[in-house]
């Protein structure tokens, strides 16, 4: 393989269980060439491929504890360097392409025997198939392929194996509530992150506590005002209490009081906290929520490119906050105009969010189009945002694993 295309990304597409709960995330591989900045697809990737890029990046910091589900063909299924890969954590599709036969067949029990699940990728109810249903885990079928008429009735075929059906391409709302009330167990697409604004959900009072307090960080309120907002709202102290014992944990001067701990933490910590906080804590899902997963990588993205480019602090906090506010209007189903206007945000801060305008603006659009892997709208990005491939390699790199360690301790401890 040559140098230019030894730097790879790793896009993710997530894939949610009934609960809206991310479980997995397709891993979708991506060479770029550095001299053409030309993306090419990694469908067909091969095992060296594959395992070379998840070395590079972590499998904790990729998957962080979920599972990964990956593109196989045909010589990548046969080969034995795909046994090279941790069975519990990736789920291995075979493609449609594959021609179903005894090889096929054979292969595909010794990979279960290892361990692995399998699943069969851009399905419908195939008779000769039935064979490989009672072997594989998952089938995954093509919303926008199928007819919406013939889904329930492929779903009650498959029914009689122990497989769980997965809708793929879920891009709506009404799409997921529609393959939900079929019986589909999963969902694959970004459905979940879709402006709904017909009907303006109520903001429970822990939210509008912390919008309220991320208000007076960005105007630097006094610390008694800030304090006294965490009176108001004893979940979000006794929260910030447990956070701040955390990150100081073995620290021998006990935390007594609010204003002690918010000195502690610092405005910094304290304003990411809140930021991620609004997505961990908006329902039971908690840290499971799919916002607060994306939003965590958006942000952390974003002011890692800020800082590569030898920005002050305060900039890359900025970065950081652009990042995760470009999910707010999703989570409160609420118009982002709104949202701007009752944070007080600055004007480049508000331009980013509502018009992509300005470097911070540009930057969001290139996250956003790494995050969905639309690799052809990423190479004129790179260019607009002066970003080179190797600083985006780099900072992805970085995101994921900064976003493992938040999620799985749920600290902003560096």
């Amino acid at each position: 393989m040559k140098d230019s295309q030894d730097k790879f990304f790793i896009g993710r597409q997530p894939i949610l269980d009934r609960k809206q709960e991310i479980v997995g995330f397709e891993l979708l591989f991506r060479s770029a060439d550095v001299n053409f900045a030309e993306f090419q697809s990694y469908s067909h990737a091969s095992a060296s491929v594959i395992t070379g890029a998840l070395a590079t990046f972590g499998m904790q910091e990729v998957l962080g504890g979920k599972l990964g589900f990956i593109n196989v063909h045909l010589g990548l299924l046969l080969s034995e360097m795909l046994e090279l890969l941790p069975v519990d954590r990736i789920v291995l599709e075979l493609l449609e392409i594959i021609e179903l036969d005894d090889e096929v067949v054979k292969r595909c029990r010794e990979l279960k025997k290892l361990g692995f699940r399998l699943a069969l990728d851009d399905h419908s109810y195939c008779p000769e198939y039935e064979e490989i249903y009672g072997i594989v885990d998952i089938v995954k079928i093509d919303i926008l392929q199928t007819s919406l008429k013939e889904l329930p009735e492929i779903v009650s075929k498959l029914r009689r194996w122990p497989v769980q059906i997965l809708a793929e391409k879920v891009e709506t709302v009404q799409q997921f509530e529609a393959c939900f009330e079929m019986g589909f167990d999963l969902f694959q697409g970004y459905f979940f992150e879709r402006p709904v604004v017909l009907n303006k959900r109520r903001i429970d009072a822990s939210s509008i506590a912390m919008l309220k307090l991320l208000q007076q960080l960005t105007l630097e309120a006094t610390l008694a005002e800030i304090e006294q907002t965490f009176k108001e709202n004893p979940g979000l102290s006794y929260n910030l209490l447990h956070l701040v014992n955390s990150v100081f944990m073995g620290m021998r001067e006990k935390i007594k009081t609010l204003r002690h701990a918010i000195v502690m933490l610092g405005t910094s910590h304290l304003r990411r906290w809140i930021q991620l906080s609004l997505f961990a804590g908006n329902d039971s899902r908690g840290i499971n929520h799919p916002l607060l997963e994306m939003a965590a990588v958006r942000g952390r993205l974003l002011e890692i490119l800020v800082m590569q480019k030898g920005f002050p602090v305060e900039y890359a906090e900025a970065a950081f906050m652009t990042g995760i506010l470009s999910l707010l209007d999703v989570l409160f189903e609420m118009p982002m105009q709104e949202l701007v206007e009752s944070l007080n945000l600055t004007d480049e801060v508000g331009n980013a969010l509502l018009r992509r305008k300005g470097p911070l603006g540009g930057l969001l659009d290139l996250v956003e189009k790494v995050e969905v892997t639309d690799f052809r709208a990423v190479t004129p990005l790179l260019v607009r945002c002066q970003v080179t491939l190797d600083q985006l390699v780099a900072a992805q790199l970085e995101a994921f694993s900064w976003r493992a360690k938040v999620l799985a301790g749920w600290t902003l401890a560096e």
